[in-house]
């Protein structure tokens, strides 16, 4: 089992930056999927990105390509989404996740799952 700890949220005005990062703890890190979600009030948690970084292409949502950035650091076991130009439809609560498998994009199939922590774009 992984645990994971999501941090960085915050309130931003539209067009700011933030970064998010999840600090994983637990079974071997490098040999994992890591991906982001988020679920705004009333909605389904969506996919942001996604990463294996073992020779497989990061992934992203089509809201988000452009604009976000999902990276990791082994030495620290942590995992990063920054996300510039943010948008009011960019709020909601974001989630960090680890799969002990290779899932296709968008996957919601993950083993673990963080807390989450709260991002809020005002217009």
């Amino acid at each position: 089992q992984v645990e994971l700890v999501e941090s960085g949220g915050g309130l931003v005005q539209a067009g700011g930056s933030l970064r998010l990062s999840c600090a994983a703890s637990g079974r071997t890190f490098g040999s994992y999927t890591m991906g982001w979600f988020r679920q705004a009030p009333g909605r389904e948690r969506e996919f942001v990105a996604q990463g294996s970084w073992i020779g497989v292409p990061t992934y992203y949502a089509d809201s988000v390509q452009g604009r976000f950035t999902i990276s990791r650091d082994n030495a620290k076991n942590t995992v990063y989404l920054q996300m510039n130009s943010l948008k009011p439809e960019d709020t909601g609560v974001y989630y960090c996740a680890s799969s002990a498998q290779l899932l296709a994009k968008g996957s919601h199939g993950y083993d673990s799952w963080g807390q989450g922590t709260q991002v809020t774009v005002s217009s």
